[in-house]
């Protein structure tokens, strides 16, 4: 069944549990708009505690039932057919995003090989799972060994921002280990979760493993996050929200992996192919609207070269296309929603205040066809100093804020100056510098004349106040694993 037949404002999105299609037990709905439109795009089942009460047990009864009969073949052969179902749809994915929250079309189709390559790159871990022996000191004939086995009913809380591989990033691992799981996805953009759910029971993956659960995040996520049968929760979004996730899961003590906010500086030495930084620099912040937690928000530039530099970056976001996220030479989309569009517009307005200067953008676009979606223009700010609160805080939005320095130590002092620590980027040529600072800044991910990338195999997460875990590669699928010992003893 296809519950996603783009343009059907009538037909409700329903849940996904124990593989079945059904609306929530209170029969509330929820509409998702088109950011670009401000048009009603879909309707969505709204669930609850009720709602989500039914998915764990659906899940924990997988877990228990003929999923974990699956050998790590099996699992592998389902990840694999999944991956080419969602290599098949991937258009339809592409619009599903670039509808749903706005980002670019041309993002969108450009994450195919990134999406795709994740749940292979799972589907090859699958064989890969096993404990050790143990050589130990224990009198007699001692045998020892571990095992390492699936941490069981997983419930993920994913932000909207990046529906398609946000979601294959909490699927991905919970298929590879053998665990079940209950999405609630994003209630600004829900709809890339639930057919990827469809498309996992299309694959062959047993009812209950996936279970999707649309609803707001007070009512549903705080319902997923405090349930005494989910044994653990990977969430993706902010730091306050994580905070009280960490709360919630002190009822059964929670395994937890938390991916939270980011304020990541983006340095740029004098010494830099700075023709390369310029544009560089400019996407790490404006791709997406800046509505990336790992963002280059905070642009670090040697003071040698600060005017220039940032007159050459707000030249730039000037001549950023910015438009509906669906036409194919727009590069710079709407932001998510009304209240983020106020959210950055009130960082603005504080930043102003606070004494920074606006050199490019700081205003909403409301010119013919704009007028109807949340449109902010590119914005460059210089003359800001680090305890400026738009310096501390993640604004989420297609704002950068300009800072100077003078030396290696200043600049790694700034870098370092926030609760954050997840993404971080370093432009020079010279490659004892480069490693120097990559191991100063005490941040996840460090790009060093990139800004950005991301590969299966690359480990992502992040320090302080960002949040703890893994995701991507071999660290992430031992996140979901637990380690048993055996100790035997012969005779």
């Amino acid at each position: 069944m296809n519950q996603h037949n783009l343009g059907r404002t009538d037909v409700v999105r329903k849940l996904i549990i124990d593989g079945r299609f059904v609306m929530p037990v209170e029969g509330r709905t929820f509409g998702t708009y088109n950011p670009s439109t401000g048009e009603l795009l879909a309707t969505v089942a709204e669930g609850d505690a009720r709602d989500i009460d039914l998915a764990v047990a659906a899940a924990r009864r997988a877990f228990e039932g003929p999923w974990s009969k699956f050998t790590p073949f099996q699992r592998q052969e389902v990840i694999l057919k999944f991956a080419d179902l969602v290599d098949r749809h991937f258009e339809e994915f592409s619009q599903l995003d670039t509808l749903d929250m706005g980002m670019p079309i041309t993002m969108t189709r450009g994450r195919r090989q990134r999406a795709i390559g994740m749940l292979r790159m799972y589907a090859s871990m699958c064989v890969t799972i096993g404990g050790r022996t143990l050589p130990n000191s224990l009198p007699g004939d001692v045998f020892a060994y571990t095992l390492k086995e699936p941490v069981g009913v997983v419930g993920a809380i994913t932000p909207w921002n990046a529906p398609l591989t946000g979601t294959i990033w909490k699927i991905g691992p919970v298929l590879a280990t053998g665990c079940t799981m209950v999405l609630k996805p994003a209630e600004d953009a829900p709809l890339t979760a639930l057919r990827l759910g469809e498309l996992a029971l299309e694959a062959g993956v047993p009812p209950g493993v996936v279970n999707v659960v649309p609803g707001p995040g007070t009512v549903a996520g705080a319902a997923l996050a405090a349930h005494m049968d989910v044994d653990k929760i990977a969430f993706t979004g902010s730091d306050a929200t994580g905070r009280r996730i960490i709360e919630a899961s002190k009822g059964n003590i929670k395994r937890l992996m938390l991916e939270l906010g980011g304020k990541s500086p983006d340095i740029v030495f004098a010494d830099a192919d700075l023709d390369k930084a310029v544009a560089g620099t400019a996407m790490g912040i404006f791709g997406n609207s800046g509505q990336i937690c790992s963002a280059g928000s905070r642009l670090l530039v040697e003071r040698s070269i600060y005017d220039s530099f940032v007159e050459r970056v707000a030249d730039f976001a000037k001549a950023l296309k910015v438009g509906n996220g669906i036409e194919p030479d727009t590069q710079i989309g709407p932001v998510v929603s009304s209240k983020q569009m106020e959210r950055v517009q009130s960082y603005l307005g504080l930043g102003v205040g606070e004494g920074a200067e606006v050199v490019a953008g700081g205003n909403r676009l409301v010119d013919g066809q704009l007028a109807q979606g949340y449109f902010l223009a590119p914005t460059v700010m210089k003359n800001v100093r680090q305890t400026m609160r738009i310096a501390q805080e993640e604004i989420f939005g297609p704002v950068v804020t300009a800072i100077p320095f003078d030396d290696v130590g200043e600049a790694l002092r700034i870098a370092n100056s926030t609760v954050y620590g997840l993404g971080s980027g370093v432009w020079t040529r010279d490659v004892a510098k480069a490693h120097g600072v990559a191991k100063g800044i005490r941040s996840g991910t460090v790009w060093v004349n990139c800004y950005g990338v991301l590969d299966p195999v690359i480990p992502f997460g992040g320090y302080k106040m960002s949040g703890y875990g893994r995701e991507s590669g071999i660290d992430h699928v031992e996140e979901y694993l637990a380690t048993k010992a055996v100790v035997l003893q012969n005779g």
